[in-house]
């Protein structure tokens, strides 16, 4: 199964992605100063994400189409913790919200491989 999140993007344009402002780079962590602005003393948010439409300053191509994030590999402990639905076998209603949003279906489990009709569970 390719990962859903590359052809939908919904979720880092519809929520606010805010977190410890230690995850920053000045900070020893790993997500660019840049790329943030302070939402209170101890918190910071992606660019873009702060006001309603929402849309994270680093997500680059079109929601529902084809999307990546420009700093993946510096993205913070929100953005790492979000699952796409059923990406760890659990429905994640967050995920759903976001697609919603941006008038995407919710993701569909994946089939169980060793079910078929004519097989009694």
């Amino acid at each position: 199964m390719s990962n859903p999140c590359l052809t939908c993007g919904a979720c880092c344009a519809h929520f606010r992605v805010s977190f410890f402002w230690g995850e920053c780079q000045s900070a020893g962590g790993t997500v660019p100063d840049e790329k943030v602005i302070s939402i209170s003393p101890t918190y910071v948010a992606m660019q873009g994400t702060t006001e309603k439409p929402a849309r994270c300053s680093c997500l680059m191509g079109n929601v529902g189409e084809g999307v990546r994030c420009t700093m993946y590999e510096q993205r913070s402990s929100t953005c790492r913790d979000f699952e796409a639905s059923w990406e760890f076998g659990q429905k994640n209603p967050h995920c759903d919200q976001a697609r919603a949003a941006h008038g995407l279906p919710p993701i569909d489990p994946p089939l169980e491989p060793n079910l078929s009709p004519d097989k009694v569970a």
